[in-house]
């Protein structure tokens, strides 16, 4: 089995740009355009696309942001996007790549925790996080969403 999270570059964004979720999702996450104009304005955002067995399946975008409070004296690790392109959801990717994405982002920041946010009439997306550890944490982001933190 293999599995990739590699950088959007000028290769792979045509591609990238493509993605898309089922249209019954597509109020809980931003569209691969907004998250790529979203990231020309924020240096933390990494965007990524998510490939199994050399083909790209989905989209994550994610950062470290120095955000300072008293448990995270060294910024926070957002897991700030995440989905699995329709055409390949409900094939067990989303577990897949999400477990490869909690190493990836461990790995890649030697970070206690990783948070995102999500609506929490998202069920499956919740359900998907709950699985693998996140927690409510009672925290609600800017746009009114849920916070949710795995410790590491």
């Amino acid at each position: 089995m293999s599995i990739e999270i590699k950088a959007v570059t000028e290769e792979n964004r045509e591609s990238i740009l493509s993605l898309h979720v089922h249209k019954s999702q597509i109020s809980y996450i931003e569209s691969t355009k907004q998250c790529l104009e979203d990231a020309t304005k924020c240096q933390y955002y990494k965007p990524a696309g998510l490939y199994y067995e050399g083909e790209l399946v989905g989209f994550a975008m994610y950062g470290w942001f120095p955000e300072i409070d008293e448990e995270n004296k060294n910024g926070r690790v957002w897991l700030d996007r995440f989905f699995i392109d329709e055409r390949f959801q409900g094939q067990g990717l989303g577990s897949m790549m999400l477990e490869a994405l909690i190493h990836h982002l461990a790995e890649l920041y030697t970070c206690n925790r990783i948070y995102l946010s999500i609506f929490e009439n998202n069920i499956h997306a919740l359900r998907l996080y709950q699985k693998f550890g996140f927690t409510f944490n009672g925290e609600l982001d800017y746009n009114g969403e849920k916070v949710m933190v795995k410790e590491l």
